[in-house]
C-alpha cells in the first residue's frame, strides 16, 4: 500500500501542472468591477458635472437632483471614458460566467443550457452596445439596445433559475422578481416625465433605473453573495423604531421642564425579558414568528399618521416592545450594518431618519416608502425556503477554540450582559448620526475658516469610520479577529480614542472620535457573540440586564445637562466624563483580562464566507453612497445677503424648542420657510443642541444651511452640557468663540461671539441663552459677563440677540440694566413693554425696523426681527440720541429696499402677527449724523 501511494504521488508530481481557479472568484471579480465602473462614473459625474447631468428636457436642478444612468455614463469626460475602460475589463469575467454556466448546466437531453448560453451572449453584447453607443451619440440606437438588454434578462434569469439545482434557486428567484418588479414604477415615472412633463419625475425614474443596474449586477454575483442571510432591512427598521421612542416621549418632558410621566415608556426597553418564556422564544425564531413580530412592529412607522402626541407615544412604545423581542430573539444580528444604514439615511435626509413617526411627507419624511420596503422584506422573509435548524451552537474555530466550553460561558452571563448594554448605549449616543462626533469637536471660526469639520461636508468621513470598524471582524480571519478584538491592547486603543475625543477639540478631537467609532463598531460582533453564548440558556435574564444598563445610561446622559430640572440631577451636573468612563468600564468585560474568563467568544454571527462577502460589499456600497450624498449636499454657490449692495442687515432671534413643533413633529422645514420669507441675513437660534439620544441626535441647522445658503456656527457641543445656541449668517464669519456664562447654581448658559464681514464692515453678533429667573445669582453673573464682552468691543458695531427673561427697564439685579447700560448698547424698541424672554440690542448701526412674529405652531416662542443699515465704511455711530435712533417714517417715504416686507404667504400657514405692533405697514428710520 505504501509503495502504491508513493507511485501515485510520483505520477502527480511529474505530470503537467494545472492552474486551478475557483470559479466563484470570477463572479466576485465581475461584481466588484461592475460596481466600481458604475460607482466611479456616478461619483465623478456628481463631483464634476452635477447640474449638467441632472438636467433634462423638462427641468434642471433643484427640481431634478439625481442623474440617470445614461446621463452619468455617456455625456461627459472623464467619467464616460473611465466607465467604458472598466466595462471593457469587466467583459472578460462576464463572458466567462456565461460560458461556465453553460458547461455547468449542459445536458444531452435538454436544450435549455444552449438557449441560455445564446441569450447570455446576446445580453452581454447588447450591454456593450448601450454602453459604447451613448444617448448623445444616437439616442434611438442607445434606447433600442438597452430595451434589448432588458428583454434578454427575462430568458437569462428564468433560465438560470430553471437550470440551478434545487435548494439554490431562492436567491435568484427573489432578485428576478425584484428586477422586473422595479420596471413597473420606472415606466410610470418615465411616463410622468416624458408625457406629462412633471419636474422631478425623472429623478424618481433614475432611482429605479440605478436599482435595475444594481440588481442585475447582484444577480450575476449569485455565487459570491447570498441574499437569504440578509436581515439588513429589518435591522434598519429596528434602529428606526428604537431611536424614535426617546424623541417621542421627551417631547412631553420638554413642555413640563421636568418629569411628565411619559418617562415610564422607558420600561419598554426592558421588554426582552419576555424571551425568558421558552415557548415565546422558540416561536419568535421561527419564520412565522419573525414575520408576525416584524409586521406588528411596523405600527411604529404607521404612527406618523397620528396627530395626537399621546396616541403616537403609545403606538411607538408598543412597536418598540415587539421590535425588541423580535430582534433580541436573533441576538440583534446585523446590528452594526443596520446602524450604518440608519446613519446614512439621516445624513442624506438632513440628520432626520426618513421613516421616523415625527416626520411626514410635508416635512421631509419618506414614511410610505419605508412601509412599502418593509412589507416587501416581510414578503421575502415569509416566502423564503426554511433554513436547516442547528441543534447546537458549535464552538468558534480559531484561537481559544480548544479551551472553549459552552457550559463555562453560559455560567458567566453577567459580564457580557453589562458589556452589551454599554455598547448599545454608546452606539446610540454617538454613532446614530454622522454629525454627533463633529458637534463634540466644534469650536467655531478663525480667520474666515472653520477650525474643525463641518457636518454636511464631513459627515461621510464618520460613516467611513463606521464601515472600517465593522470591516475589521468581517475581513480578518476568524482566529485573528478573535485574538485582536478581545485583547486588552485593543481596549486600550478604544480608551485612548475616547480620551482624545473628550479632551480635545477641532481636528484632533474629531480624529479621536473617528478612532473611537472604529473601535466600537469593530467589537460589536464579538460583544453580541459573547452575550449570545452567555444567555444561551437564559436569554431573558441576559437581555434584561443589558437593556437595564441601557436605560441607566440614557437617564445619566440626560441628567448631565438637565440637572436643574430633575431630582438628584446635581450629582450628574456636567459629568459626561464620568458617564464616558462608566461606559468604557462596562465594555471592558468584553476583553480577555488575565486570570478572568472575560472575552470568551461564542460562534461568530457572520461566520460564512458568503455572508462576510455580502457584508463587505454592503459596507463598500454604503461608504461610496455617503460620499455621493456629501457631494450632492455640497454648496454650489456661497451664501449671499438677501439685499446685496444696500447695506441692509435683517437679524432675528428665535428660541426653537429643540426642533419640536407644538404637535411633537420636527420643525426644521417650517423654520426654513419662515427664515426664508423673513429674509433674515443673520439669525440666532436657541435650544439647538440636539446631539443627545432624547432629541434623536439631530443637527437643527442642516436644512436651513444647505437649502438657503448660510454660514453656520453650531455653538457649544453636547459635551458642554448646555441647551445650545447656533448662528446662521449670510455674511462671512471672520472669527467666532463660544462662552459658557457663569452658572454656579442653575443651567449652563451658552453664548456665541462672532465677528461678521457685513458689506466690508466688521460687525460683532452676540447670541446667548441666559438662565431662568429662579436663579438670581446666575442671571446677574451672566448679565455682567455679557456686558463685559460687549463693552470691550466698543465702539465696534454690535448686535445682541438673546434670551434674557426680564421685563424691559427692570432695575438691577435683573439683566436689562446690565446689558444696556454696562454693555453700552441700545434697546431696539425701549417703548415695547410687552417683552419677557427675547431681546434685541444694538449699537453702531442704523436701526430701520423692528418686528415680533408670534410663534404659531412652529415653536413655543415668538420670533423677533430687527432691520439695520450699516454706516458708510469708516464712519462710526456714537452717542446717538433716542430721537435720532427712533426717527420714524412711513414706508412710502423710504427707498423700496428699506421696507420690511415680512408678510409672505408661506409663513402665514405657520405664523401670526402680533396685534398692535403695526410692523407690517410701518418702519422706523434714522439718518446719519
Amino acid at each position: 500500500m505504501a509503495g502504491r501511494n508513493k507511485k501515485q504521488h510520483f505520477q502527480r508530481s511529474t505530470g503537467r501542472d494545472r492552474l486551478v481557479i475557483d470559479a466563484s472568484y470570477l463572479a466576485a471579480v465581475h461584481t466588484y468591477l461592475a460596481l466600481v465602473a458604475f460607482g466611479s462614473a456616478l461619483l465623478l459625474g456628481c463631483a464634476l458635472h452635477f447640474k449638467k447631468i441632472v438636467k433634462n428636457g423638462v427641468a434642471g436642478y433643484p427640481d431634478e437632483w439625481f442623474p440617470s444612468v445614461s446621463a452619468t455614463i455617456g455625456d461627459w469626460y472623464p467619467e464616460r471614458n473611465l466607465f467604458q475602460i472598466l466595462i471593457a475589463i469587466t467583459s472578460g469575467p462576464r463572458f466567462s460566467i456565461v460560458f461556465l454556466q453553460y458547461l455547468l448546466h449542459r445536458q444531452s437531453q435538454s436544450s435549455s443550457p444552449r438557449w441560455l448560453f445564446l441569450f447570455g451572449i446576446i445580453r452581454t453584447l447588447s450591454c456593450g452596445g448601450w454602453v459604447y453607443i451613448t444617448s448623445n451619440d444616437d439616442h434611438d440606437v442607445h434606447d433600442v439596445l438597452m430595451i434589448l438588454y432588458i428583454l434578454c434578462n427575462v430568458p437569462w434569469m428564468l433560465g438560470g433559475i430553471h437550470c440551478t439545482p434545487a435548494g439554490h434557486t431562492e436567491s435568484r428567484r427573489k432578485r428576478y422578481v425584484s428586477f422586473f418588479g422595479s420596471i413597473i414604477p420606472m415606466v410610470y415615472f418615465f411616463v410622468q416625465h416624458k408625457v406629462y412633463k412633471i419636474p422631478g419625475a425623472y429623478t424618481r425614474y433614475s432611482f429605479f433605473e440605478w436599482g435595475l443596474i444594481l440588481l442585475d449586477i447582484l444577480y450575476d454575483s449569485i455565487t459570491g453573495i447570498d441574499f437569504e442571510r440578509s436581515k439588513l432591512q429589518a435591522t434598519y427598521l429596528f434602529w428606526s423604531n428604537v431611536t424614535s421612542l426617546l424623541t417621542t416621549l421627551f417631547y412631553f418632558s420638554i413642555w413640563e421642564l421636568g418629569f411628565s410621566g411619559s418617562e415610564a415608556a422607558l420600561f419598554v426597553y426592558l421588554s426582552p425579558v419576555l424571551l425568558g418564556i421558552a415557548s415565546l422564544r422558540q416561536w419568535a425564531i421561527t419564520t412565522q414568528g419573525r414575520v408576525a413580530l416584524r409586521l406588528l412592529s411596523l405600527v411604529g412607522l404607521v404612527a406618523y399618521k397620528l396627530d395626537d402626541p399621546v396616541t403616537r407615544l403609545f403606538v411607538v412604545g408598543s412597536a418598540n416592545l415587539v421590535s425588541l423581542v423580535s430582534h433580541c430573539s436573533d441576538w440583534m444580528a446585523f446590528l452594526g450594518v443596520g446602524l450604518i444604514l440608519s446613519s446614512l439615511s439621516k445624513h442624506a435626509n438632513h440628520s432626520n431618519n426618513p421613516v421616523w413617526p415625527m416626520l411626514n411627507e410635508e416635512i421631509g419624511g419618506y414614511n410610505k416608502m419605508g412601509i412599502a420596503l418593509a412589507l416587501l422584506a416581510l414578503l421575502e422573509l415569509g416566502t423564503r425556503s426554511p433554513a436547516p435548524r442547528r441543534t447546537s451552537m458549535p464552538p468558534q474555530k480559531g484561537a481559544g477554540a480548544s479551551s472553549f466550553h459552552k457550559h463555562d460561558i453560559a455560567n458567566h452571563w453577567l459580564a457580557p450582559s453589562i458589556a452589551l448594554g454599554s455598547l448599545f448605549f454608546t452606539l446610540h449616543c454617538l454613532l446614530t448620526d454622522s454629525s454627533t462626533i463633529i458637534a463634540w469637536s466644534w469650536t467655531g471660526y478663525e480667520s474666515r475658516k472653520p477650525r474643525g469639520p463641518l457636518p454636511h461636508l464631513y459627515g461621510a468621513v464618520t460613516i467611513l469610520a463606521h464601515s472600517l470598524g465593522l470591516l475589521i471582524p468581517v475581513v480578518l480571519p476568524s482566529h485573528v479577529a478573535s485574538a485582536l478584538l478581545t485583547h486588552v491592547a485593543w481596549f486600550a486603543y478604544g480608551c485612548a480614542s475616547a480620551f482624545i475625543m473628550y479632551s480635545f477639540r477641532n481636528w484632533l478631537g474629531f480624529a479621536g472620535g473617528l478612532n473611537f467609532a472604529v473601535f466600537c463598531m469593530s467589537i460589536t460582533p464579538s460583544v453580541l457573540s459573547q452575550a449570545a453564548m452567555g444567555g444561551v440558556n437564559t436569554p431573558g435574564r441576559t437581555l434584561f440586564l443589558a437593556f437595564f444598563f441601557v436605560v441607566v445610561f440614557y437617564v445619566a446622559n440626560v441628567f448631565t445637562a438637565a440637572y436643574a430640572f430633575v431630582p438628584g440631577g446635581v450629582y450628574f451636573r456636567e459629568r459626561t466624563d464620568l458617564v464616558l468612563v462608566a461606559q468604557l468600564a462596562a465594555m471592558s468585560f468584553a476583553f480577555r483580562w488575565p486570570k478572568t474568563k472575560f472575552g470568551k467568544l461564542g460562534p461568530s454571527l457572520h461566520s460564512s464566507r458568503a455572508t462576510a462577502s455580502y457584508i463587505a460589499t454592503l459596507l463598500v456600497v454604503m461608504s461610496l453612497t455617503s460620499v455621493l450624498v456629501t457631494i450632492f449636499h455640497w454648496p454650489m454657490i456661497g451664501p449671499s445677503p438677501y439685499k446685496p449692495g444696500t447695506g441692509i442687515l435683517n437679524a432675528g432671534i428665535w428660541t426653537v424648542h429643540f426642533g419640536f413643533d407644538n404637535a411633537g413633529r420636527d420643525s426644521q422645514r417650517r423654520m426654513r420657510d419662515v427664515i426664508r420669507d423673513m429674509h433674515l441675513d443673520v439669525v440666532g437660534l436657541l435650544e439647538t443642541d440636539l446631539h443627545r439620544t432624547v432629541y434623536g441626535n439631530r443637527d437643527l441647522t442642516r436644512v436651513i444651511a444647505e437649502e438657503l445658503g448660510y454660514y453656520v456656527d453650531l455653538g457649544p457641543g453636547p459635551n458642554m452640557h448646555t441647551w445650545g445656541a447656533a448662528l446662521l449668517s449670510k455674511f462671512p464669519i471672520i472669527n467666532s468663540s463660544h462662552h459658557l456664562l457663569p452658572s454656579p447654581h442653575g443651567e449652563l448658559a451658552p453664548a456665541i461671539e462672532a465677528t461678521l464681514d457685513i458689506y466690508g464692515t466688521e460687525v460683532t453678533v452676540v447670541i446667548s441663552h441666559n438662565g431662568q429667573e429662579e436663579d438670581a445669582l446666575d442671571r446677574e453673573l451672566q448679565s455682567r459677563e455679557l456686558a463685559r464682552i460687549m463693552a470691550n468691543l466698543y465702539p465696534r458695531p454690535v448686535v445682541f440677540l438673546g434670551y434674557v427673561v426680564t421685563k424691559p427697564h427692570a432695575p438691577r439685579p435683573a439683566p436689562y440694566d446690565f446689558l444696556v447700560n454696562d454693555g453700552l448698547m441700545y434697546d431696539i424698541d425701549p417703548h415695547d413693554m410687552d417683552r419677557w424672554c427675547e431681546y434685541i440690542l444694538y449699537r453702531g448701526l442704523y436701526r430701520t425696523a423692528y418686528a415680533r412674529v408670534s410663534r404659531g405652531i412652529v415653536t413655543d416662542t415668538e420670533l423677533q426681527i430687527g432691520q439695520f443699515v450699516v454706516p458708510k465704511h469708516g464712519f462710526n455711530l456714537v452717542n446717538q440720541t433716542e430721537e435720532s435712533r427712533l426717527l420714524r417714517g412711513w414706508k412710502e417715504e423710504l427707498p423700496e429696499d428699506h421696507v420690511c416686507n415680512l408678510i409672505r404667504p408661506t409663513s402665514l400657514k405657520y405664523l401670526q402677527t402680533v396685534s398692535g405692533c403695526q410692523w407690517s405697514t410701518m418702519v422706523m428710520s434714522g439718518k446719519e449724523g
